[in-house]
């Protein structure tokens, strides 16, 4: 399987497998921007419209193989299933092959084995969600982390975090007028971005379904990426561009990351106003450099700025 980055995200737009403008979508004649899209059978489904739902994905992805819609730059196609039994069902059609994976909703421990004998396709990758009350205790967490690897070994693209569900464990929903960071969530984010960061995986950020606080949005978008996460599920066409924009790396942070994986590079060195060690810096600067291929570079000259994007042509898997 040809390597995906999890930093080709960006905002991951969710969108109901009900909708009749899937395919302009995932065409790219409506929202070009769009980097990343998921398909969902579950929450966004009422149980009278699925079996309406999975007939009209699959004759989504049925037009995709046959006239070839995907192209080089098309966004990431995943699709949510309602559970383990609905997932076995698509993963055996023919053409699921027009997708990339699959998000894993409500995954632990106790379902881990259903997703697996599921999903068994090697060639797609699955998003597993973090979402179940077991996500606030750090050790079952460490054990999920194993038990994933076991699993699905390098299929895991990314975990994501459902941040919603999280917060209705506790009774609770966000307020308007904070970040998820001023919630329960302040505690569950970077304890997630450790213990399961430091076993290899990316993670992705919730969802911000205030659509009319942009400025809250760009505060939480800026705290999500400090965690290191690497991109953020989208409920509306709007938000995908402030979420890219996010994305996207300063030029003093990517010129660091380069001096950083230099051969050349001494031991200890000033950068601005930092002290820089390669040996401490040298992960965070590799990320600084995938990240800024997939996502582009913020630059003080609109120059340097638009040399810096990824290229349209580029392919969504890695060189």
């Amino acid at each position: 399987m040809a390597r995906v980055s999890p930093y080709a995200l960006g905002a991951t737009l969710y969108m109901p497998a009900t909708r009749s403008d899937l395919l302009e979508v995932i065409s790219g004649r409506k929202l070009p921007s769009l980097r990343s899209l998921v398909i969902c059978l579950e929450d966004s489904v009422a149980g009278s419209d699925v079996e309406a739902a999975l007939g009209q994905l699959r004759a989504v992805l049925r037009s995709i193989r046959a006239e070839g819609q995907r192209r080089t730059w098309s966004p990431l196609i995943f699709v949510r299933p309602r559970d383990a039994v609905m997932a076995a069902v698509v993963n055996d059609w023919p053409e699921i092959e027009a997708i990339d994976g699959f998000v894993l909703p409500k995954c632990s421990l106790t379902s881990l084995p259903r997703w697996a004998a599921a999903v068994e396709n090697p060639a797609l990758l699955v998003m597993p969600t973090l979402e179940t009350r077991e996500v606030y205790s750090p050790a079952a967490m460490l054990e999920l982390g194993t038990a994933l690897r076991q699993a699905f070994n390098d299929r895991v693209l990314a975990l994501r975090i459902g941040g919603n569900d999280l917060m209705g464990c506790l009774g609770l929903r966000r307020n308007p007028c904070t970040t998820l960071y001023q919630t329960p969530m302040g505690y569950v984010i970077p304890m997630l971005a450790g213990v399961l960061g430091a076993q290899g995986f990316s993670l992705t950020a919730p969802v911000f379904e205030q659509l009319a606080s942009p400025a809250l949005l760009g505060q939480e978008l800026q705290l999500d990426i400090s965690h290191g996460l690497v991109g953020k599920t989208a409920i509306h066409p709007a938000q995908i561009a402030p979420i890219n924009e996010a994305f996207r790396v300063c030029a003093k942070d990517l010129d660091c990351a380069r001096l950083i994986v230099s051969e050349s590079a001494p031991a200890v060195f000033k950068h601005g106003s930092a002290m820089v060690e390669p040996a401490t810096h040298l992960n965070w600067a590799r990320k600084i450099i995938e990240r800024a291929q997939w996502q582009g570079v913020r630059a003080p000259e609109a120059a340097v700025a638009e040399s810096a994007r990824r290229p349209l042509t580029c392919s969504k898997y890695m060189p």
